[in-house]
């Protein structure tokens, strides 16, 4: 269940910033927010980057400050539009994350951000599965999603939000063993990160 809040933040570009903005103040603000998953990573300037289910750009924008090589792949063309818009240093590409075009082992880092929560259970098998394809060997997959509080106080934020914004996949991905999922592809997964009392989860996975 979502309420017509959850369409006008798609529709209406500076609602969602300022709900991002504002999710994100809980972690210290939006730059530490979008290097969250980033942590401890090498990257140069050559380093292919995919921005997995890249929206208007919000991570393109930080991800663009480390590497000069970074692709964004979206399946909406509004979406994309904005984030060439937004970002013009990154390249764009519309596609279904389930059903990449690209080629085997192509990506040194792909990278997600709160994008996961939006795909019913066998899409999120299915694009992990993609991911890992077109990783290259020893590449990265990093991801910042929803997860399910450790401090009950937590709770009734996460919920609300949860119930404004967004819809049934979101609340079936906190009972979700994300960690679980990527090793059943192969990767190596490091233990999850959990910040603002548990909610969010990065995970970093290696190929």
């Amino acid at each position: 269940m979502a309420t017509i809040l959850r369409d006008w933040s798609y529709h209406y570009q500076w609602l969602y910033d300022s709900i991002s903005r504002l999710a994100a103040v809980t972690v210290g603000g939006e730059g530490r927010f979008r290097q969250l998953a980033l942590q401890g990573l090498t990257i140069h300037a050559d380093t292919k980057i995919l921005d997995l289910c890249c929206g208007s750009g919000q991570a393109t924008q930080f991800l663009v400050q480390s590497s000069q090589n970074v692709t964004g792949l979206d399946a909406s063309p509004l979406s994309l539009k904005r984030a060439q818009k937004n970002v013009p240093q990154a390249a764009y590409v519309e596609a279904f994350a389930e059903d990449m075009p690209f080629a085997d082992g192509e990506f040194d880092l792909v990278h997600t951000s709160a994008a996961l929560h939006e795909m019913e259970q066998q899409q999120l098998r299915q694009i992990i599965q993609e991911v890992y394809r077109v990783l290259k060997p020893g590449g990265v997959f990093t991801l910042v999603d929803f997860h399910n509080p450790t401090n009950y106080l937590f709770l009734p934020g996460l919920w609300v939000f949860l119930l404004l914004f967004e819809t049934e996949t979101a609340w079936q991905l906190l009972k979700t063993d994300l960690a679980g999922l990527l090793a059943e592809t192969g990767f190596e997964v490091g233990e999850p990160r959990l910040y603002a009392g548990g909610s969010l989860q990065v995970i970093q996975a290696r190929k």
